[in-house]
């Protein structure tokens, strides 16, 4: 996720502006409708948390609770001074603890729901005081972080009200530890991407903006860092991954010969493998007119909302140019099902270079819930000298990538946030080719290095943890890191490295993967001198290959030759992102613990 030329850290702004500003200014009856939406979302989504609220207060407040404004402020109670000292933000945590209903009266486990409700109150009248802007004129950058901070504001509300209940239980179907701790890490890491996307842009707008964003998010960090102290998760060099379950051992076979957990019924084991032909498809998409539509854009909207049924939209052989589509987080257990890898191509060309925020340039983007892709190509065909360009963008939970293709340079795959799992697919890049923070394991895929730009390194991850609660990370398990045929075909010798720390807390584990001779010697890169290199967590263990030696290697606090088996299956899918039933129900093959 670099910003220019590898190695330097400043701001997208400093890039050419090539573009004409094109970009329309939202009219005021849209934004008036848009702020209807919202203010009608945010009436059902805080009646919930009002009403959870309520029960709290009338369970904890005392009754001689009533006081004036003229009063002296209260003063924190021990419960309060005990759970915010678990946070990062300690005083902020005992003033809006304070301001909120029923704090005064409550326990410290009692505390645990209070904050999630509190910053569930406080993202949502965020959220609708930043629509009262958007009738205001925007050049075109201005306009894309501005839109991308209402999408990511609203999915952080979303997730907050899941968190919120599941950790009251007024929910039948309440979300387990993990679930919550994914949510809250996800409504952080939203709040983040909003943040960056504004940084890059100037005007009046993008002020108004930030005034109505203060404290967002500190206020989620000492949330999670209060629900992870409570659940008192196992703590992995000071990385607390929740909710430990292990895979039966036990498995069964397709005719393929690929192994399935017991459990996994037939038809769902069978989901991924068997040939289209064989398969009963709701919605065909075919350019030449012989399907139920021509393009992917109206397959998405004819897909149905909120859905718990697979809807399943096979993408004949084609190459889609439809810029910027999107499965938005509605449009739930979507199965995109291609021809093949080169075959079924959905491709696009947007970069930051057309004004764009990083977030904004992705070809296909995905968030609703239990997103499945498989064999397709996804490719940005922007090009090296167009730096951030997107390919696949992912923050759908519970989303799998199956035997696809991501072809791009810089930024190819925007791994953003929730639990992803990619089996047996190819990604193509050169600078943080792989980003984001998603909790993600990559698992039998082959990752490429391409040929950069003069003067340029390679850098295939670049993970951003921004809090050290955050269950998130990059584990590359099994694979292979090759160099792409236009760099085995170079003349000249560029650089190729594991990872750089994109935020303080990055983290990014290879397992057991073959590393092709392109690998740098010390194996990671610096994002800016000694920035983050004592609070990252780069781990390696039993690789093989020429550029699998570890001799050379970094000698940071944060880097780590995993030795223990113990700790090398935290970072695997049966532990860092399985969680619960969700990645067998799709069918996927995959290896849960370390054996090979």
């Amino acid at each position: 996720m670099g910003y220019g030329r590898l190695g330097s850290a400043e701001p997208r702004s400093g890039l050419p502006n090539e573009e004409e500003d094109n970009y329309p200014a939202t009219s005021t009856s849209t934004a008036k409708r848009s702020r209807l939406k919202i203010f009608l979302l945010l009436s059902v989504t805080l009646i919930i948390a009002s009403a959870v609220s309520a029960a709290l207060v009338l369970t904890l407040r005392p009754k001689s609770s009533t006081h004036s404004s003229n009063q002296p402020r209260l003063k924190p109670t021990l419960a309060i001074t005990t759970t915010c000292s678990k946070t990062r933000f300690p005083t902020l945590c005992i003033n809006s603890l304070l301001d909120f209903p029923g704090a005064v009266s409550a326990s410290e486990q009692d505390l645990v729901h209070i904050s999630v409700n509190m910053t569930l109150q406080r993202f949502g009248r965020a959220l609708y005081v930043t629509s009262e802007v958007g009738n205001l004129h925007m050049d075109q950058h201005e306009r894309a972080a501005y839109d991308d901070c209402l999408e990511l504001l609203d999915d952080a509300v979303y997730h907050l009200s899941k968190s919120l209940l599941s950790v009251t239980g007024e929910q039948q179907a309440a979300g387990s530890t993990q679930d919550v701790m994914t949510w809250l890490s996800s409504a952080l890491t939203n709040q983040d991407t909003c943040a960056d996307g504004l940084s890059e842009v100037k005007g009046s707008v993008k002020d108004q903006v930030v005034q109505r964003l203060t404290d967002l998010s500190e206020l989620v960090s000492n949330c999670l860092a209060i629900y992870a102290a409570a659940t008192g998760g196992d703590d992995f060099s000071g990385i607390p991954i929740q909710n430990r379950r292990r895979l039966m051992s036990s498995s069964s076979s397709t005719n393929s010969g690929r192994r399935f957990p017991t459990w996994v019924s037939r038809r769902d084991r069978r989901l991924l493998d068997v040939p289209i032909t064989a398969m009963q498809v709701d919605i065909v998409v075919s350019q030449d007119g012989n399907g139920t539509v021509k393009t992917i854009s109206e397959a998405i909207k004819r897909s149905p909302e909120y859905s718990n049924r697979r809807t399943i939209i096979y993408v004949k052989a084609g190459k889609y140019e439809e810029n910027n589509l999107k499965v938005g987080r509605k449009k739930t257990n979507l199965m995109f099902i291609g021809d093949g890898k080169g075959k079924t191509v959905i491709s696009g060309g947007m970069s930051v270079f057309n004004n764009m925020t990083t977030f904004h340039t992705a070809s296909f983007a995905a968030t609703g819930a239990g997103f499945i892709a498989r064999d397709i190509t996804f490719e940005n065909w922007a090009g090296p000298a167009k730096h951030q360009a997107v390919a696949l963008r992912i923050g759908a939970d519970h989303s799998v990538i199956y035997r696809s293709s991501i072809i791009g340079y810089q930024d190819t795959l925007y791994v953003h946030s929730n639990r992803q799992f990619f089996r047996e697919c190819d990604v193509y890049g050169t600078v943080d080719f792989i980003f984001g923070n998603a909790a993600v394991v990559f698992q039998n895929c082959s990752l490429y290095a391409r040929k950069p730009m003069p003067f340029q390194k390679n850098t295939i991850t670049a993970q951003n943890r921004k809090d050290p609660n955050q269950n998130t990370g990059i584990s590359i398990h099994a694979c292979k890191i090759q160099a792409a045929g236009d760099l085995q075909a170079s003349n000249v010798s560029f650089d190729t490295y594991l990872g750089r720390p994109w935020k303080l807390y990055s983290r990014t584990v290879y397992m057991q993967s073959y590393l092709g001779s392109l690998v740098h010697p010390r194996g990671w890169l610096e994002w800016n001198t000694t920035f983050a290199l004592d609070t990252l967590y780069y781990g390696e263990y039993m690789n093989t290959g020429p550029g699998a030696g570890l001799g050379g290697r970094v000698k940071w606090p944060g880097y780590h030759v995993i030795n223990s088996t113990e700790d090398a299956g935290k970072f695997t899918v049966a532990q860092f992102i399985y969680g619960s039933s969700w990645l067998p129900s799709t069918g996927v093959a995959f290896l849960a613990g370390l054996s090979l």
